[in-house]
Parts: structure tokens; C-alpha cells; sequence
């Protein structure tokens, strides 16, 4: 276990250095740098100026060069300033990243409350009418764009009935409390759990059906076994194998931030961050925010590796 463990350290951080001069390398090749955003908002900066200033800040230089000073400054703890917020990064990205985790946890969770005994119903009774109509929503649930699904939630809820808010992170001039936050969260909640659910839904489905045809089920059933221990214990345990890798994958999208979710309710996470600094050249909190996305995508398909493990016994990491 401990040689497996540093073999994927050793690959993520290969990846994670390979993500950062990708992206610190598109990011620097995009037109116009911050030089350019001054010099273009201050009618009396001259060339020189911006020459000079180029010059200070080391933008003149080679991107390989001007990446590995970022890269040096990175491993001793320095990230850097946002050049939109005027602060350092980090004092920028931990804030977006805890609305982030609020999201992604609640979501989350109610997604695999209500997706595995779906799909492990539906498993069960195939081609009966709950069946159809869990397949329905699976089907309607990944079809259906999540912007629009967004602006359904917006005008039903929130136009319509009037009980939730639109968009917003709190009540403006109120007290703050968490239930208020949890009403403006509702909206984003719903909108990503509805497709989380769909998903993971139809592969639970999926490998439930294909599990219960194996002979050590019926072995299982033939020797006398309750029928929910062989369906909750035997069958489920195996079924999950496929499903892990999803849901790690469904974690990482929803940590490095749903993106058009948070701007259809002006929600101020990850996503949402990365998005409005690459729109304003504000490459520090862009790049961090993306290298972040991305080691935490890598943690959580490592942990879905080991939850192979605790899965199915014969698998093994030693």
C-alpha cells in the first residue's frame, strides 16, 4: 500500500506540474496582458512606460522563463496578487472555494441518498412503471441543459411560488445566519443535484442489472440468504465499482466549480471566479484556481482507487 500510494503522489504531482506550464503557458499566450489592460485604461502612459513597467514586472521575458519564476515562487508559498481584487490570492480563492464546498457537499450527498435506492429499485423491477419513469427522469435529467433547468427552478420557485430566491448569496441589510444562506443555496443545490442524480442513477441501475445475473447471487439465494442482504450487501458492493469512479469525477466538477450553475444564480464560487479572472487577464487567481481544480480531481480519484478495495476483497493495492 505505502509503495502504491507513492507511485500516485509521484504521477500527480508529474500531472500537476505538466497542468501548471500548460496552463500558466495558454493563459500567458492569450492577447493583452495586465500591462496592456493599464495602458489602455490611463490615456497619459506613454510606450515607454509601459516598457518600463513590462520590464519590472517581467513580462518582457520568455514564458519559459517567466514560468519558472512563477513556478519557484509557488513551491515557497508565494502565489501571488490578484490584480482585479488587489490581494493576495489565496485571501481571494478560500472564501469561493468554501461556498464551493458548500454546494458540492450538499448536492452531493442528496444525489446519492436518493440515486442508489432509485436505481437499485429500479434494478429490481425492470420494465414495471417505476422502472420507466426512473429511466424518464434519468434520461430527462442529462438532456435537459443545466442553464435551462436553472431558469425553470428560477421561474417556478422563485417567480412563480415565490418561496425561494433567485439568485444571491444572502438577504442584502439582513443578519447573517446559515438558514438564510441555506434558502439562497436551495436553488443551486436542486439544480446540480437534479443531474448528479440522473447520472449516477443509471449506472447504479446499470451494474445492479448485471450483478444480480451473476451465478453467486443465485448461489446466495439458492443457500437461503434474506434477499436484502443479498441485494444491500453482495450484489450492491459490486455494483458500486463503476459507480465510485463517477461520482469521484462528479466531485471534482463540482468542486473546481459549476461554472454556469453559480452564474445563473450569481452564486460567488470557484467556478464562477476562475471564469470572471480569466475574462479580466487576472492570471494569479486563474491559474491557482485551475491548478487547485485539478490536484483536488486527482485526490479523488485516488481515493475512488482505494474504495476499490473496500469494495471488492480481491482487489489489492500491496
Amino acid at each position: 500500500m505505502t509503495r502504491f500510494l507513492s507511485v500516485r503522489f509521484l504521477q500527480a504531482m508529474i500531472v500537476v506540474l505538466i497542468m501548471s506550464f500548460v496552463v500558466y503557458g495558454l493563459i500567458g499566450l492569450m492577447p493583452g496582458d495586465p500591462i496592456d489592460i493599464m495602458l489602455s485604461g490611463d490615456p497619459n502612459m506613454t510606450a515607454a512606460d509601459a516598457a518600463r513597467l513590462k520590464a519590472l514586472y517581467g513580462v518582457d521575458k520568455p514564458i519559459t522563463e517567466r514560468y519558472f519564476n512563477w513556478l519557484m515562487s509557488a513551491v515557497g508559498g508565494d502565489f501571488g496578487y490578484s490584480r482585479q481584487h488587489n490581494q493576495p490570492v489565496m485571501h481571494i480563492l478560500l472564501p469561493r472555494l468554501l461556498n464551493t464546498l458548500y454546494l458540492m457537499i450538499f448536492a452531493f450527498l442528496i444525489s446519492v441518498a436518493v440515486a442508489i435506492p432509485a436505481g437499485v429499485y429500479a434494478a429490481r423491477n425492470p420494465r414495471s412503471w417505476v422502472d420507466q419513469a426512473i429511466n424518464l427522469f434519468c434520461f430527462a435529467g442529462i438532456s435537459v441543459p443545466v442553464f435551462f433547468l436553472a431558469l425553470l427552478l428560477i421561474i417556478l420557485f422563485a417567480v412563480k411560488l415565490g418561496v425561494l430566491p433567485a439568485s444571491g448569496m444572502r438577504t442584502v441589510g439582513g443578519p447573517p445566519s446559515f438558514l438564510d444562506q441555506l434558502r439562497y443555496m436551495a436553488l443551486p443545490v436542486l439544480t446540480l443535484t437534479i443531474a448528479n442524480i440522473a447520472q449516477v442513477t443509471r449506472y447504479v441501475r446499470s451494474g445492479m442489472i448485471e450483478v444480480l445475473r451473476e451465478d453467486y447471487i443465485r448461489t446466495a439465494r439458492a443457500k437461503g440468504a434474506d434477499e436484502n442482504r443479498v441485494v444491500w450487501k453482495h450484489a450492491l458492493r459490486n455494483a458500486l465499482i463503476p459507480t465510485v469512479t463517477i461520482m469521484a469525477l462528479e466531485c471534482g466538477t463540482l468542486l473546481s466549480g459549476a461554472l454556469i450553475t453559480e452564474t445563473m444564480f450569481a452564486y460567488l464560487g470557484m467556478g464562477k471566479l476562475i471564469f470572471d479572472s480569466i475574462l479580466a487577464n487576472d492570471f494569479n487567481v486563474a491559474l491557482i484556481g485551475l491548478l487547485f481544480a485539478c490536484s483536488v480531481t486527482l485526490i479523488l480519484n485516488l481515493i475512488a482507487d482505494l474504495l476499490y478495495a473496500a469494495l471488492d476483497p480481491r482487489i489489492s493495492y500491496r
